[in-house]
């Protein structure tokens, strides 16, 4: 599973490029604005940015819902670094959007997906990425794990390429479940993601190894 960081912060994401273990970024346009970034130069640079620290994909989402203005922003997405990836609502249009995209070779991220039928219409259209959104499908009463089990096994049985992006990821827990699941992709803030460094008895070895060592000076 590779593992993408839910950010457009700049130091996060040197943090966890310094990690080694860093494969791509996705961002929207409210991460855009968290960090202040504000107007279309200062949205292409910082993307320009981004994609000189990691070596993968970055998704960049469009801001329209028509397909006509979704095409036009998707094309200037695109043609900011070969790692750019479009990133398109599921929406009737997105999907008709996804699907222009991929016959013109522009690889796209088919975001805000809830159910299976979704993820299969991202699949048909040819999407490189479906992003299920696991947290909020919790927040709402339902299993947002197990909807990555159902796609999974759908995507498997049809012989789809199109690869699964676990989304809004709240906790370290929600990654490893993601792995047992089959996401191809985890994208995660970066607190979840270092989580994954942490269990108590690794401290307690660690301070008895330190203190060992203590002996040999």
């Amino acid at each position: 599973m590779k593992f993408f960081l839910d950010t457009a912060n700049l130091d996060q994401i040197k943090e966890a490029h310094d990690l080694g273990v860093l494969d791509g970024i996705t961002t929207n346009p409210s991460l855009m604005a968290k960090e202040g970034v504000k107007g279309y130069d200062a949205v292409v640079n910082h993307y320009k940015t981004i994609c000189e620290i990691v070596d993968g994909d970055v998704s960049a989402e469009v801001l329209s819902t028509d397909f006509k203005s979704m095409i036009e922003e998707g094309e200037r997405l695109a043609a900011i670094h070969p790692n750019i990836v479009v990133k398109v609502p599921m929406i009737k249009d997105g999907v008709k959007a996804i699907k222009w995209f991929t016959d013109h070779d522009i690889r796209t991220n088919c975001t805000l997906v809830f159910s299976a039928g979704q993820a299969i219409l991202a699949a048909k259209a040819g999407a490189a990425y479906v992003s299920p959104f696991i947290g909020r499908i919790d927040d709402s009463g339902w299993d947002g794990m197990e909807l990555i089990y159902q796609i999974r096994a759908i995507y498997d049985m049809q012989g789809y390429f199109t690869e699964i992006l676990a989304a809004s990821i709240r906790s370290t827990n929600h990654i490893i479940s993601c792995a047992e699941a089959g996401a191809d992709v985890c994208t995660t803030p970066l607190d979840p993601l270092l989580g994954l460094l942490k269990h108590p008895l690794t401290d307690i070895g660690l301070a008895k190894f330190c203190e060992d060592a203590k002996k040999f000076s």
